[in-house]
Order: structure tokens, then C-alpha cells, then sequence
């Protein structure tokens, strides 16, 4: 029999998983919006510019200006993949 322990610890592995996930796709959709002309600051998606900005922000502050590439998102991305590996091993 599969005690609670490793049950709880699928699920949780599994949402924090699912969770980092959804965080990558919401910065994907942000990085993407101004090529698929998508508004993220009105209507239904307004929420996904706020959840990305604040991350996006710090990392811009950080990365040197290096063209008319926005390079946070990518940039994000990849943290985030590394995070997720480290974390759930997925």
C-alpha cells in the first residue's frame, strides 16, 4: 500500500509543478502579446500583465539594454525551468 506520505508529496510535487508551469506560460503570453496584438493591460487578460510584471520589471532592471530585444522574458523562462527541474524533478 502507498502511504499518505508519498501521496501528499505527488500532489504537492504535482501542483507546484503545474504551478511554475502556468507562471511560464502567462510570461510566454506576455513576451508574445505585442506580435499576436493582444492588450494585456484592459479586458479579460489584464491579470496576466500584472501577475509577469513584477518579476519582468526586477529582471529588466538587472540585464544590461542590449538592442530592441526585450531579453527578461527568455530570461525568466529559463530560471523558472531550471526552478522547476530542481524542484519537482519534471
Amino acid at each position: 500500500m502507498v502511504s499518505e506520505d508519498a501521496i501528499t508529496r505527488v500532489l504537492l510535487r504535482s501542483i507546484i509543478g503545474n504551478g511554475i508551469t502556468l507562471y511560464m506560460l502567462a510570461i510566454l503570453l506576455c513576451w508574445t502579446a505585442p506580435w499576436l496584438e493582444l492588450d494585456l493591460r484592459q479586458g479579460r487578460l489584464s491579470f496576466v500583465g500584472r501577475i509577469c510584471d513584477p518579476v519582468l520589471e526586477r529582471l529588466r532592471k538587472v540585464l544590461p539594454a542590449m538592442g530592441p530585444m526585450d531579453w527578461a522574458p527568455p530570461v525568466a523562462l529559463m530560471v523558472l525551468w531550471v526552478i522547476r527541474i530542481m524542484l519537482v524533478q519534471y
